[in-house]
């Protein structure tokens, strides 16, 4: 039987996504120690994946809610957004598909000019709409309420109908071996459409996508130009990277502005 603590922390980690062993200490009023001894037992149930400092919700099947994700690593995605902006001159087009970091990119645009952004997420379209100096292309499709995400095979045909000069890419999960995993296959075959169609795929991850898992495959690292993260995991990794032709930006790493 879970102890109500237990319970209560399950149910932080739904609504967040991921918990920490200071925060849950405070919360409940007990040692880190108490803690992490709670976090190991829900990580043996498999309710939860250990993290450094913390836990994750232990789900391979059903990806965390869209609000949770937006707060998760919230400081890093605006800082990957900034990057990848950098990176993307005025007048040019681009793909930007599904995703919270996605739109942290999108966010970090609004100040460009004789942008072409064809998207399958409504909140970038949304985001985009009132600047006159972009123009935003919105993909037909099924509409999947969850995250307001454009899905399915007419999104996949619509996308096709282009060649553009930069894809903003997110994925739901990064394997050790290099791997782009996300949960919905429908939404996986429009974004290996945006990949294919794209002159310059970046692919916009915070590492904690590094420490999840998901059950259907995007591609593979060597399929991307650019990868902008706030942390790469390990040198192995960098590694698979560097093997691969792909540029890895970590923002850590990056002179503060």
């Amino acid at each position: 039987m879970l102890i109500e603590r237990h319970n209560a922390i399950l149910e932080l980690a739904r609504q967040m996504g991921r918990v920490s062993v200071d925060d849950l200490a405070k919360r409940f009023e007990v040692s880190p120690q108490t803690i992490r001894k709670d976090l190991n037992e829900l990580c043996e149930r498999r309710l939860l994946a250990r993290t450094h400092g913390g836990a994750l919700l232990s789900s391979g099947i059903e990806n965390v809610g869209y609000e949770a994700r937006r707060i998760i690593s919230s400081k890093e995605k605006a800082d990957i957004g900034s990057s990848v902006a950098a990176l993307i001159p005025d007048n040019a087009s681009i793909f930007i598909n599904i995703g919270t970091t996605t739109e942290a990119v999108a966010q970090a645009l609004l100040q460009h000019h004789g942008l072409m952004v064809i998207t399958n997420n409504l909140n970038v379209a949304s985001l985009m709409r009132g600047y006159s100096q972009i123009e935003v292309v919105v993909a037909g499709g099924v509409l999947r309420h969850a995250d307001g995400g454009i899905v399915g095979e007419a999104a996949v045909d619509f996308m096709r109908q282009f060649k553009v000069d930069f894809a903003v890419i997110g994925a739901s999960a990064i394997d050790p071996d290099g791997s782009l995993l996300d949960y919905d296959y429908r939404e996986v075959k429009v974004t290996k459409t945006i990949m294919e169609n794209a002159r310059h795929v970046i692919l916009a991850a915070d590492s904690t996508k590094f420490e999840r898992t998901a059950p259907v495959r995007v591609g593979h690292l060597s399929q991307v130009t650019t990868l902008v993260t706030d942390r790469c995991p390990s040198p192995e990794f960098a590694t698979i990277a560097k093997d691969s032709d792909t540029q890895l930006i970590e923002t850590e790493n990056l002179p503060a502005i």
